[in-house]
């Protein structure tokens, strides 16, 4: 798995640049006016890590498969769109089919570039978004949880799990925050938590969108938004969607060169796609042999018939063990014999915990 971000904001704050530069395509036309992004434009990235390369040199892997991870980039969002102004029932129900929500903020001046308030003030900015998306949860929880509680008081036990814990979210969108400050008590209520598939309950990151020479240092308006991050529990990163557009046409060598002018270590793509791991509380396993090197992504706490599952279902479905090499130890071990003669090489069963980097071999019966 990857993950699916929807890269949203308001108009001419950056994003469409953004999306671009990204996805190194010119899928989504960004232009000076609101909505030039009319369907959410899709781009497939691949995550670049260095371990995949230096895994792949040792097993003389004739091909290398990194892991993908999507952008969408949906159409510009307005005041009012809970209650359909602008592209505003389309705009929501894009997000809601994505993992996280992307949310690009205008963190620069430049009289040549309108922006839809007229005034350069990213915090006023994400809670125009937020409180639209919260208007929308509560919208559609004034209705169902009465229903719960309806049906609950018939003897359904689903129906008062599903009460209470939405009776919960409800009172927060009421009190303007949102639905992501939900604390289910139990596993049972967390999952159907989740399948209430509400706006605001998925994870935020903050990209502010700077000029070209504040991109290693930040500025003023984008402490502000590393501030609300914090205090949300939400992640923050710092990209000049301008730089991510140079870097799109030049050579890798020159890439190198150009950031570290910039005071620059990686690109603005390496930190948003960090965070957002992070965010999501994903990890990396490899598979690796003579055809292939291939990296799989796969959830934070995952046990090793779960992370078999991510390469097919039969490997979870029949599962028998998985032969473990840490990343560390297949490096100074310089491979899969090395390890496996100085013992480095694991046996692990079904309640193995798998951990980033891992090296990973399934072994399975259908």
């Amino acid at each position: 798995m990857g993950f699916r971000c929807g890269i949203v904001g308001l108009p001419n704050v950056g994003k469409s640049t953004l999306f671009n530069a990204l996805t190194e395509t010119q899928a989504a036309q960004a232009a000076n006016y609101p909505f030039c992004t009319i369907e959410p434009n899709v781009g497939q990235v691949s995550v670049l890590d260095e371990r995949l390369d230096k895994i792949a040199a040792i097993a003389s892997s004739a091909k290398i498969i990194p892991t993908q991870l999507a952008f969408v980039d949906i159409a510009g969002l307005v005041k009012g769109a809970s209650q359909g102004e602008g592209l505003g029932n389309q705009f929501l129900g894009n997000i809601r089919e994505v993992d996280a929500i992307v949310h690009v903020l205008r963190c620069f001046e430049d009289d040549d570039i309108q922006h839809v308030a007229n005034k350069v003030d990213p915090i006023a900015d994400a809670e125009v978004v937020e409180t639209e998306l919260m208007l929308s949860d509560l919208e559609s929880l004034e209705k169902r949880v009465p229903a719960a509680e309806k049906k609950a008081t018939g003897g359904d036990k689903e129906a008062k799990i599903l009460a209470s814990v939405l009776g919960q979210t409800l009172e927060l969108l009421r009190d303007g925050k949102p639905a992501r400050l939900t604390e289910p008590k139990d596993d049972e209520e967390q999952r159907l938590f989740n399948q209430a598939q509400l706006l605001t309950a998925k994870p935020v990151l903050y990209v502010c969108n700077v000029a070209e020479d504040e991109a290693a240092t930040g500025n003023a308006l984008s402490e502000r938004v590393a501030a609300k991050a914090a205090a949300e529990g939400a992640q923050s990163v710092v990209v000049s969607a301008a730089i991510e557009s140079e870097l799109v046409g030049m050579e890798e060598e020159d890439r190198g060169e150009y950031l570290a002018e910039l005071g620059l270590e990686e690109s603005g793509l390496a930190r948003v796609v960090r965070a957002g791991y992070e965010l999501l509380q994903l990890q990396t396993y490899f598979t690796a042999g003579p055809k292939e090197a291939r990296a799989w992504t796969f959830p934070k706490g995952a046990k090793a018939p779960q992370a078999a599952g991510e390469i097919h279902t039969d490997f979870e479905r029949g599962f028998i063990k998985a032969e473990t090499i840490a990343y560390e130890d297949y490096i100074a071990s310089n491979g899969e014999a090395g390890a496996r003669e100085a013992g480095k090489l694991r046996q692990e069963g079904k309640d193995y915990l798998v951990q980033d980097g891992d090296i990973l071999n399934f072994k399975f019966n259908v």
